[in-house]
C-alpha cells in the first residue's frame, strides 16, 4: 500500500510540475461551480415555458415585460421558431430532471395537435399565431419566414428522435414544409420569405453563409427540398471587389462538389474568421444548437465559432464594457440588433448593451469566460424569478426588465447541450434529414486557420 501511495505522490508532484496543484485545483473548482448554476439557471429558466405557455394549445407567449410597478405585460402570439424552440427546451426540461417524460410528451404533443390544425401555406407556417388557438396573428401581417420555418422544423425533427411515439406526427408536419417554394435555383439561395397577403416574395435572399437561416438550408438540403449545391451557393464572404463591407476579405476560390467557392475570411488582432452578416452572437453560434458544427466542421463551421466567440470577449474588453455578449434583444423601449461590430460583414451597432443568451451561446467554447461573465451580469440585477432578464446596458447600468421565448429557448438548449455533451444535437443527427447533409459539414475549409 505504501508504494501505492508514493508512486499516487509522485505522479502528483511530476503533474504540479507542469500544471500548478492550486490552478487545477481553482479549473476544476469552476467547472464544478459552473455546473452548478446552469442548473439553478434552467430551472428559473424553464419556468418561463411553464408558466407562459397556453395549456390548452401548448403555444408559448413571445415575450412578457414587466414595468417599475410589476405590472406585467404579455405579447400573446407566438412564432414558428418560438414553438421550435419550446419543445426543444422542454425535452431540455426532461433531460435535465425538471419534469418527468410523460410530462414533456403530453406538452409537446398537445403542441403538435395545435400545428396540425394552424393555417399554412405549402405547408409552410405563417410568421405569427395567436396562441389563444393557434388562428393567424394578423397585426403584423401574413408572412411566410424562411428562417423562423427553419427552426419549427427542427424543433420537429428533435421531438421525433427523442420521442419515438411522437415521430409519425412530427415527421408528417416537417415533410409537408415545402422549403422548394422558397428557392430561387437561378440564383442558388433561399428568399427571405413570402408575403401572402401581397403574393410577392422577398426581394433579397439569404446570400450570407455565416448566419442563422443557414439551418434552413441544411434541413432544406436533408428533405430533398433543394439540391446539395445550394450550400455551396452562399457567400463566406462578399467578393473582394464588393468595397460596402467592413473589410477587404483575403482567401482564395476553391470547388465543392462542382461549384467555385470564395473562401474568404476577415481579421481581427490577427484573428481569422468568416464573418456574419450583423456579427451578432445568435447569427453565428445558435445552429450549432442542431447542428454538429463543433464535431463535425472542425476546419470550418466549428473552428468558425470558436472565433466569433473568442472575438466577442476580446472586443467587448478592448471597448470597456465590463460583460461580454452582444446579440439582438429586448431594450427599454422595443427590439434592437447589437453585434461586436467587427465580426460582420454590414456590423450592427455597439452601445454597450449586451444580452445574457449570448453567453449561454457560448458555452461549449468559452465555458470558463462564461462562467465569469455570468457572475458579472448577477451584479447589474440580471438574475431574477424566470432566469436572466433580456438585456442589459453595461454603460448605463440599465436593465431591460423583459424575457423573450426566443431567448430563453436558446439560453435552455444550450444548457442542456453543454451539460449533456451535446444530447440535442445527437438528436437532431440521429434522423435522416440530420444525418444526410453530414458530408457538407465535413468537407469544407475554411481560410482561417
Amino acid at each position: 500500500m505504501k508504494k501505492y501511495t508514493t508512486l499516487f505522490l509522485a505522479v502528483i508532484l511530476a503533474i504540479s510540475t507542469v500544471f500548478p496543484v492550486s490552478s487545477f485545483a481553482i479549473s476544476k473548482g469552476k467547472e464544478v461551480a459552473l455546473s452548478k448554476q446552469l442548473k439553478a439557471v434552467s430551472k428559473k429558466t424553464y419556468r418561463y415555458f411553464e408558466e407562459f405557455t397556453v395549456e390548452e394549445t401548448g403555444l408559448t407567449y413571445d415575450a412578457v415585460r414587466y414595468s417599475e410597478d410589476g405590472e406585467m405585460t404579455a405579447q400573446k402570439h407566438t412564432s414558428p421558431t418560438n414553438i421550435g424552440m419550446y419543445m426543444m427546451s422542454t425535452i431540455a426540461a426532461e433531460e435535465s430532471g425538471l419534469i418527468s417524460r410523460e410530462e414533456s410528451i403530453e406538452k409537446i404533443q398537445t403542441t403538435l395537435n395545435s400545428l396540425e390544425d394552424m393555417k399554412k401555406w405549402n405547408g409552410l407556417f405563417y410568421n405569427w399565431y395567436n396562441t389563444s388557438d393557434g388562428s393567424l396573428y394578423k397585426d403584423w401581417g401574413e408572412f411566410i419566414s424562411t428562417v423562423d420555418n427553419g427552426w419549427l422544423s427542427a424543433g420537429l425533427v428533435v421531438v421525433g428522435q427523442a420521442y419515438p411515439e411522437l415521430f409519425e406526427q412530427s415527421n408528417k408536419l416537417v415533410q409537408n414544409m415545402d422549403y422548394s417554394v422558397l428557392y430561387t435555383p437561378e440564383v442558388g439561395q433561399m428568399r427571405g420569405g413570402y408575403d401572402v397577403a401581397a403574393e410577392s416574395y422577398t426581394s433579397h435572399h439569404y446570400g450570407a453563409f455565416y448566419t442563422e437561416p443557414r439551418v434552413a438550408s441544411y434541413i432544406a438540403i436533408g428533405k430533398g427540398d433543394v439540391p446539395k449545391e445550394h450550400w455551396w451557393m452562399m457567400d463566406r464572404t462578399m467578393p473582394a471587389s464588393w468595397d460596402w463591407q467592413q473589410q477587404t476579405p483575403e482567401g482564395y476560390t476553391t470547388t465543392y462538389d462542382g461549384v467555385e467557392v470564395f473562401e474568404g475570411h476577415y481579421s481581427y488582432n490577427g484573428k481569422k474568421y468568416v464573418p456574419s452578416w450583423g456579427g451578432s452572437m445568435f447569427e453565428a453560434l445558435m445552429p450549432q444548437l442542431v447542428l454538429k458544427e463543433k464535431e463535425l466542421g472542425k476546419d470550418a463551421l466549428g473552428l468558425n465559432n470558436q472565433r466569433h466567440a473568442e472575438i466577442q470577449i476580446e472586443y467587448a474588453k478592448e471597448q470597456g464594457y465590463e460583460a461580454w455578449g452582444m446579440s439582438p434583444a429586448a431594450t427599454p423601449d422595443g427590439y434592437s440588433e447589437f453585434a461586436a461590430t467587427p465580426l460582420g460583414m454590414d456590423g450592427y451597432k455597439a452601445d454597450g448593451t449586451v444580452t445574457p443568451h449570448a453567453t449561454f451561446l457560448s458555452l461549449e467554447y468559452t465555458p470558463m469566460e462564461a462562467f465569469e461573465n455570468m457572475q458579472t451580469l448577477k451584479r447589474f440585477d440580471t438574475y431574477s424569478k424566470y432566469g436572466f432578464l433580456d438585456s442589459l446596458n453595461v454603460e448605463t447600468g440599465e436593465v431591460t426588465n423583459a424575457y423573450l421565448a426566443l431567448d430563453q429557448g436558446m439560453t435552455m438548449v444550450s444548457i442542456i447541450n453543454y451539460l449533456h455533451d451535446g444530447v440535442i444535437r445527437d438528436y437532431f443527427h440521429q434522423s435522416e434529414i440530420g444525418k444526410t447533409p453530414e458530408e457538407l459539414l465535413k468537407k469544407e475549409e475554411f481560410s482561417i486557420k
